[in-house]
């Protein structure tokens, strides 16, 4: 797909992005969407979109050239990028992490974190963590990676499988969850330069939706990676609780994303309830009491998920973050929230719908994926009632 010419409105030096270049942002992503979704292509117009608006750097610290955002300005781009193409939000929401979280990166040697963030400044920089294999599963329920680190003359060699690595083919770096081949194996993050030798990417994702994050099976049979590329590695016993940031910032970012696409839905209905006029009824669809009744529950239903999402943001930002039984319910209910308010699209509309050629037969394929990032509903419900109970 080829690189659309866009004019490009500089951000401002400093303060949050202004409301209407994220609305043509929106408008941007969202005029290639369908496209994607039919080719299952990495997003690369999209992300060529992002990097001439300065986007890509949005989290990286200002001292590095980016432009520091708090979390609640994070969300609110993530969210806009979201409500043009969520599966580029995906994408972007793990570079965004990346820099977001301060401990994630804290431990690093300071000239690696100091180049991704140059990247990142620069327009490229793209970032995922590949944790997910055929065996294990994700590390989220516990047990260690098969993939193995082995040391070498020159640093490490890396050899093992990872499925559903959001991102794969477009990525400028991948994070590896592996373990050493030491005798007391320690497991942590590799840093490996896409398009390093001995990676093979297998064309395995075809999904129902969000089909542009191409989370494809990446294969690595040796691959090298310098010795300071182990950017994290420590005993499994030294893992411990996750970090409460990244957390927070996974459950919200999760949250955002899928809310944008029942936006996007929500917006396509409007249009469509308003312009269409059954001859038998001679007034559109919007004018009838029980279509306002829905209506009005998608409403409630977003406004929900804004006002969740706001919140938990602006306590971060100041310092008093919810716990993480508290974020994570909140992506339990935002989503299921989406998931709903969807539906109630396709419940309004009827064959219209579900048809191809309307763009709610996309969103709702896509906001039924929300389902099954990590901690998934039933993790999240029995930590939050084992907290309720005293447990």
């Amino acid at each position: 797909m080829a690189t659309q010419a866009i004019s490009v409105q500089p951000l401002p030096p400093e303060g949050p992005v202004p409301a209407d270049q994220l609305d043509r942002l929106t408008r941007l992503l969202a005029a290639n969407a369908e496209q994607y979704d039919r080719s299952a292509e990495f997003p690369r117009a999209n992300f060529d979109i992002l990097a001439q608006q300065g986007l890509i750097a949005l989290t990286v610290p200002r001292a590095l050239g980016g432009r520091g955002a708090s979390v609640s300005e994070a969300l609110r781009v993530l969210a806009a990028v979201a409500k043009g193409d969520p599966s580029t939000a995906l994408i972007l929401f793990m570079t965004y992490h990346y820099h977001a979280t301060p401990n994630r990166a804290r431990g690093w040697p300071a000239d690696i974190y100091e180049q991704l963030a140059r990247d990142a400044v620069a327009g490229r920089g793209l970032i995922g963590g590949l944790r997910v294999e055929p065996e294990l599963g994700t590390p989220v329920r516990g047990g260690l990676p098969a993939t193995i680190a082995r040391r070498t003359a020159h640093g490490w060699a890396i050899s093992g499988t990872k499925i559903y690595s959001t991102g794969s083919t477009g990525l400028d770096w991948y994070s590896v969850w592996a373990k050493t081949d030491e005798d007391a194996p320690r497991v942590g993050n590799f840093l490996v330069r896409a398009g390093s030798p001995g990676v093979d990417i297998e064309p395995a994702w075809d999904h129902l939706g969000m089909r542009a994050t191409v989370s494809h099976a990446v294969h690595f049979t040796d691959t090298p990676t310098p010795i300071d590329h182990a950017v994290d590695i420590r005993r499994p016993e030294e893992w411990g609780a996750p970090d409460p940031v990244q957390t927070l910032w996974n459950a919200l970012s999760i949250s955002v994303i899928y809310d944008g696409v029942a936006r996007a839905a929500r917006d396509w209905l409007r249009a469509y309830l308003n312009d269409r006029v059954p001859s038998n009824l001679g007034a559109s669809l919007a004018t009838l009491p029980r279509v306002q009744e829905k209506f009005g529950e998608i409403e409630a239903l977003l406004q929900v998920n804004r006002t969740l999402v706001r919140d938990a943001a602006a306590r971060i930002d100041a310092g008093d973050p919810p716990p993480a039984v508290e974020a994570n319910a909140i992506k339990y209910v935002a989503t299921a929230n989406a998931i709903r308010a969807v539906e109630i699209g396709l419940e309004l509309t009827g064959n219209p719908g579900i048809s191809r050629h309307n763009p709610l037969e996309r969103h709702y394929r896509d906001v039924l994926c929300s389902r099954i990032h990590s901690p998934q509903t039933d993790t999240i419900l029995i930590a939050a009632g084992r907290a309720a109970l005293g447990n």
